[in-house]
């Protein structure tokens, strides 16, 4: 019994640590080539936009006696009319995508200067501070240089949180293998 245990444990732990493998590998491609990735990313953003533009529109005509269905139906409307719009104008996508993450950025990065100073009174409140403030150059650099780090922008941040993905499974599942490992449960008993 242990050993089918230990067997699936090992499985897992593989199949983990060749996905981290191939995330790491998909990062790696995706600041390579930042343009397709971004591009990729608005794709994929717009489709995610349509498939919840027709969920809310199942939603509005399975809830219409409750209230609210013309709201719902424009709702609905606005998510599928914005996916579409990515899709048929996709280099204006990207240039309308960088500015709002620029935008989110610069509000994060006010707000996280701002609860750091509320926080000035507990330990370890500049770590706040040093978030806000980094997230805050982070916003402005991409506001700064718009529209000329628009196609390259988001393919490399994508790329990069791909690659932080793939490497910490990788050590995740590099640790798992390590502890459920027999012979080193047997070497050093703790």
């Amino acid at each position: 019994m242990t050993t089918d245990i230990s067997r699936d444990i090992k499985k897992d732990v593989n199949g983990s640590l060749i996905t981290g493998i191939l995330l790491s590998v998909l990062g790696v491609i995706a600041i390579a080539v930042p343009n397709f990735a971004t591009l990729f990313a608005e794709t994929w953003i717009a489709t995610i936009l349509i498939f919840a533009g027709f969920t809310k529109l199942v939603y509005a005509t399975q809830t219409r006696e409750r209230g609210g269905f013309i709201w719902k139906l424009l709702l609905s409307g606005l998510y599928i009319a914005t996916g579409i719009m990515l899709f048929v104008y996709p280099y204006t996508g990207v240039l309308t995508l960088t500015l709002l993450l620029g935008t989110f950025l610069l509000t994060e990065g006010t707000f996280e200067l701002i609860l750091a100073f509320q926080l000035r009174s507990q330990n370890n409140w500049t770590w706040i501070l040093g978030d806000g403030i980094i997230t805050l150059v982070l916003g402005a650099m991409i506001w700064f240089q718009w529209p000329f780090n628009a196609p390259w922008l988001l393919g490399t941040l994508v790329g990069v949180s791909v690659i932080f993905t793939g490497i910490s499974r990788v050590m995740l599942s590099l640790n798992a293998r390590s502890t459920s490992n027999p012979t080193n449960e047997v070497a050093n008993p703790t």
